[in-house]
């Protein structure tokens, strides 16, 4: 089959890609083929693969604003057009939570992370579950910032458990904000990138933020903030627990976590794991599953996520 489109010259530009590396990943990706003529592209393939390959090249055209098409887009686009449900693209780009320092839109960049995005919105408590690049913690800093802006809340309180990845604290050199600042780094990066160094070191001094580890908030009551615990799979039962029950009026709460990266003792049980067990029937608790089709960052990193997930499944298959 074959059918023609009729395209400007920038969206052809920005639609095949620097040197047509787009084109080239369409047309193999998707059993395409793809042919330029004057402004007309020409789509040849079953009818099926063309009448997809149409329709989600047109959703990226109309969807592709002044920033032009991304690498992950584009690999988003080509997935959502395998499960022939590339229409749903367009609902991505209506969903701003807010804008970096530089003017960048932040929102969600596939559906995985848009229905996260939605329940942060809706429920008082949010688990984030999902590998790396899945922009769990990053979504949730852009939310909390957004509701501080808009006096939703009084202020943000960010919180990580200090768990050393293979390494001992007590090697590290200085006093004990010294020594927990590496772990709560991520936090930080995302708040300057969002809000500003300047705005962040204001608010900071002022008591309105807080980035502190979770040891800290054993005693308290979290009233009118949004708090946002990250990495929580490395959180006891016990410490899990301490913190839920931390959490007073007015306020929202943003669990995120990777089950897959734990940094515990062999035989503790992870409090995130337990909490989504506990907690998953409770009305205004939302659970969020990100997978390896919502990773945003280099493609490469969806790569090695699906190939460890692969292996984890291959290894747990042969213990049985």
């Amino acid at each position: 089959m074959e059918k023609t489109l009729e395209l400007k010259a920038e969206d052809l530009k920005a639609l095949f890609g620097e040197n047509d590396r787009y084109l080239e990943k369409m047309e193999r990706e998707l059993n395409i083929l793809l042919i330029n003529r004057d402004g007309v592209l020409k789509v040849i393939g079953d009818e099926v693969n063309v009448e997809h390959g149409i329709a989600m090249m047109k959703q990226l055209i109309s969807t592709s604003g002044r920033s032009g098409i991304e690498e992950q887009k584009m690999d988003y686009a080509i997935e959502l057009s395998k499960d022939q449900n590339e229409e749903r693209l367009s609902e991505l780009d209506k969903d701003i939570i807010c804008h970096t320092m530089l003017g960048k839109p932040v929102k969600p960049k596939t559906l995985g992370q848009k229905h996260y995005v939605d329940a942060m919105k809706k429920d008082m408590i949010t688990f984030g579950i999902g590998p790396a690049g899945t922009g769990k913690t990053y979504l949730a800093m852009a939310m909390a910032i957004t509701a501080f802006k808009n006096n939703e809340v009084s202020k943000i309180i960010l919180t990580r458990p200090a768990i050393e990845a293979g390494e001992k604290l007590g090697f590290l050199p200085g006093d004990l904000q010294s020594k927990v600042d590496p772990y709560l780094r991520p936090l930080y990066d995302a708040l300057y990138q969002i809000m500003g160094a300047e705005n962040f070191q204001k608010n900071m001094e002022k008591g309105l933020i807080e980035v502190a580890p979770l040891a800290y908030m054993r005693g308290r009551t979290l009233e009118d903030a949004y708090i946002i615990l990250d990495e929580a799979q490395n959180t006891s039962p016990a410490q899990m627990k301490m913190f839920l029950t931390r959490i007073g009026f007015g306020s929202k709460v943003v669990i995120t976590g990777d089950a897959t990266q734990k940094d515990l003792p062999k035989d503790m049980p992870s409090g995130l794991d337990v909490a989504v067990k506990i907690l998953k029937k409770i009305d205004g608790i939302s659970i969020c599953e990100l997978s390896g089709k919502d990773v945003v960052r280099h493609p490469l990193v969806q790569k090695i996520v699906n190939a460890y997930d692969a292996y984890e499944e291959k290894k747990n298959n042969k213990g049985r």
